[in-house]
């Protein structure tokens, strides 16, 4: 984990802490080392931004690799149907395919 990384992305997000990009970045940088810190800065993204289309991706595969099934599936759902609201074909194409690949491995 980028440690230096983590600091300067606190400091910024005191400083804008209504910026999206932020908590998203933190949030990336927590996953591998400290996934439920993750997954509090995914929470209160889809929470506080859900227009911020780019954490449906992330947050969904960190939680079903935490074991959240009902909750990753979820947030495959809700991507998908911003990505069509907002006509982001590609952020689109993306989480179909990765949908269709969560409910293959988990037998739905």
């Amino acid at each position: 984990m980028g440690n230096e990384r983590i600091e300067k992305l606190l400091i910024f997000l005191k400083e804008t802490p209504q910026d999206p990009f932020l908590l998203y970045a933190l949030a990336t940088e927590y996953r591998t080392d400290s996934p439920v810190k993750a997954k509090e800065y995914f929470d209160q993204l889809l929470e506080t931004h859900p227009d911020y289309l780019a954490t449906y991706y992330q947050a969904a595969h960190l939680f079903w690799e935490m074991g959240l099934t009902e909750k990753a599936s979820q947030t495959f759902e809700s991507g998908i149907n911003l990505a069509k609201t907002q006509k982001e074909t590609k952020a689109l194409a993306e989480l179909q395919n990765a949908y269709i690949n969560f409910q293959i491995e988990e037998g739905l």
